[in-house]
C-alpha cells in the first residue's frame, strides 16, 4: 500500500502509523519533520510551504514505488503539508513498514532525502528582519 498526500490540513503521526502498521512487518520507521525555532543562528518566526501539488504527489509516488521495490516495503506513507506553519508544527511525515528494521531505516532515510531533492515543494523562512526562500540543499 502506498499513500501520498500534499495537504493544508495538520498532519497526525498516529494516523500515519496506523496506515503503515502491518503484522508482517518487522520494522516500522517514521520520520517526522518539525518547524524549528532557529536556523544558522537566526530566530525563525514561521515557515511557509508551497507546492505544485499534482507534480509533487506524482514524484512522491515514484519515491514510494522505489522504496517498495528496493526495500520490499509492505506500506509507504508520505504526507507533506503546505501553507503557513508555526514553530513546532509538522510539515512532513514519512512512514515505512518493511520485513526487517534495517530496511525500514534505510527506506525512510532514502524517502525523505529524495523528497527534499526532487519534489516540487518550496519553503520560505520568516525572520524578524525579513524572509528568504530556502533551497533543499544549499
Amino acid at each position: 500500500m502506498i499513500q501520498v498526500k500534499v495537504t493544508a490540513e495538520p498532519l497526525i503521526v498516529q494516523t500515519t502509523f496506523d496506515l503503515v502498521h502491518s503484522d508482517g512487518a518487522g520494522g516500522t520507521c517514521i520520520f517526522v519533520g518539525t518547524v524549528r525555532n532557529q536556523t544558522k543562528g537566526k530566530q525563525v518566526l514561521r515557515l511557509d510551504f508551497e507546492a505544485y501539488v499534482p507534480m509533487a504527489e506524482k514524484e512522491m509516488r515514484k519515491i514510494a514505488a522505489t522504496v517498495t521495490e528496493r526495500w520490499k516495503a509492505h506500506h509507504v506513507v508520505m504526507h507533506h503539508r503546505i501553507g503557513s506553519l508555526a514553530i513546532g508544527e509538522v510539515p512532513v511525515i514519512i512512514a515505512v513498514a518493511t520485513p526487517h528494521r534495517k530496511a525500514a531505516f534505510e527506506a525512510c532515510q532514502y524517502a525523505i532525502d529524495t523528497l527534499k531533492e526532487t519534489v516540487p515543494i518550496w519553503k520560505k523562512e520568516f525572520f524578524e528582519d525579513g524572509a528568504v526562500w530556502v533551497a533543499a540543499h544549499p
